[in-house]
């Protein structure tokens, strides 16, 4: 309304005056008057519609906020993993209903009960993420702790043995796999061992896993000790019997595994309800578009997992135009930007499944958001570590401000763990992706982005949106 105002009372259209005027034995005639008519008015006017029009100004920019707080809001809760509102979806509630069980219809009413003896000492967290999220600095910070058994993506050895196995038929595999890792049960591996001998370098990551470089199984580096491992030293060590390696397994209180090749989050459903295990998981999310570029940074070294990810979904209407390269000039990129599609759809169907669980899954369950995670790593750190029984202590906090307050982003290895600027690589395709990449990210990934609190380009939170915003202002002013 006082942008109607404004327009009404624009300095640009004069203002007509009604009068009355009568003579004698006339009728009385109605005459319209313009302020240009009589100069000492016609200030006083023009001073009234300037100022009308700057109090309608500034009216706009006080509402602003109040039309950006649901926005707000938004932002709060996905920070904090809170649900947003969403319609009632009956299909939803039945599939949810058969997950949890005890007749839960995921609608608040009733409590569906945990599984019995979720008291045990031992804690399992799976880290649960996609490709190119910034899941491998996470590892790491769980890596350095020296109260937690670290593996990193454990599973890639199925999806190497059964390529070109599709991603949805290996996700049985890959719970049995996370089955027996969590109960320190390494025999596993030698189903997807070929004829290799199995000792502890043939741990996919192994290199880099602090356990297994540290005393007592080797003397490369101290357990207690924070810092990136040197995958040098850790070549040199002796190869152990997995055996070896299953007994300082259960010497930890905390196991956690991070992976990328769990698809949604349903799949992990069955060990959250076995009380042997009591999984909980920490989900990372980040920006679809940042997540984008960085996929199609490395994109040679991902197409083998996005044609697997896209042939999981062969058989569905919606996703069989997927498999058809659109770029046949380039066909990794076109593989790489097509299963974009599905992450975002998966993650939306991860976020839903939380939205409508028990209040105790909600209670095993952690969301967390990359640019959170950087740009607030000591408040992040404190939050998970917190949700996972562990205790911070000053040489992680400072490794973990360290790993975020590097110079630049840019690397020829794009999956090596290094110090990164955390700004540039929040917003780095801002600059990389055109507009068209960009459109086409918020157009399928709109509702994850709305959820999870990420505003559209050129929203009015966006800078370069800002920026021309004030631009305008002043200029009409």
């Amino acid at each position: 309304m006082l942008l109607m105002m404004a327009v009404r009372f624009s300095p640009n259209t004069p203002t007509p005056r009604l009068t009355c005027s009568s003579s004698v034995g006339q009728a009385p005639t109605v005459r319209a008057h313009t302020a240009t008519e009589q100069p000492g008015i016609s200030i006083r006017t023009e001073k009234r519609k300037y100022l009308v029009l700057i109090l309608a100004y500034t009216g706009l920019l006080l509402l602003i906020p109040y039309v950006l707080d649901y926005r707000d809001k938004s932002v709060e809760h996905a920070r904090h993993g809170l649900p947003q509102q969403q319609p009632r979806c009956p299909d939803l509630e039945n599939t949810v209903a058969l997950l949890w069980g005890n007749g839960y219809r995921g609608n608040g009413s009733e409590a569906a009960e945990p599984p019995a003896n979720r008291s045990q000492a031992r804690i399992h967290i799976y880290l649960h993420a996609t490709w190119r999220t910034g899941s491998s600095f996470l590892g790491e910070l769980f890596n350095q702790h020296p109260d937690v058994f670290y593996l990193y993506e454990p599973m890639w050895h199925i999806w190497q043995a059964l390529y070109p196995g599709d991603a949805g038929s290996l996700q049985g595999a890959v719970r049995d796999m996370m089955n027996a890792l969590y109960r320190c049960d390494f025999s596993v591996l030698k189903l997807y061992a070929g004829s290799q001998n199995i000792t502890t370098s043939f741990i996919f990551g192994w290199k880099m896993n602090k356990v297994i470089c540290s005393e007592p199984l080797c003397d490369a580096h101290k357990r207690h000790e924070v810092g990136l491992v040197k995958e040098d030293k850790c070549a040199k060590c002796q190869k152990r019997d997995l055996r070896e390696l299953e007994r300082e397994c259960k010497k930890y209180p905390v196991m956690v595994i991070k992976g990328v090749r769990v698809l949604d989050l349903s799949t992990l459903v069955p060990l959250m309800k076995d009380p042997a295990i009591n999984l909980q998981i920490i989900q990372l999310f980040r920006d679809p578009r940042a997540v984008h570029n960085s996929r199609l940074k490395s994109k040679q070294a991902l197409v083998k997992e996005s044609i697997q990810v896209l042939r999981s979904k062969k058989q569905t209407d919606k996703y069989k135009r997927l498999l058809v390269p659109s770029n046949r000039v380039n066909r990794a990129e076109s593989y790489v930007s097509s299963a974009m599609e599905l992450i975002c759809d998966n993650w939306l169907g991860d976020m839903m499944l939380v939205m409508n669980s028990p209040p105790w899954v909600r209670r095993n369950y952690l969301r967390v958001r990359y640019e959170d995670l950087v740009l607030h790593p000591m408040e992040e750190l404190q939050r998970m570590f917190h949700f996972s029984n562990l205790s911070s202590f000053p040489a992680l906090e400072r490794f973990a401000l360290n790993m975020t307050h590097g110079q630049g982003y840019s690397s020829d290895k794009p999956f090596l763990i290094s110090s990164r600027d955390a700004k540039e690589a929040i917003y780095a395709w801002r600059e990389r992706l055109n507009m068209e990449q960009i459109h086409q990210v918020e157009a399928y990934c709109s509702e994850v982005m709305r959820q999870l609190g990420y505003q559209k380009n050129g929203s009015a939170r966006d800078p370069s949106f800002t920026v021309y915003f004030v631009s305008m202002l002043i200029r009409t002013l």
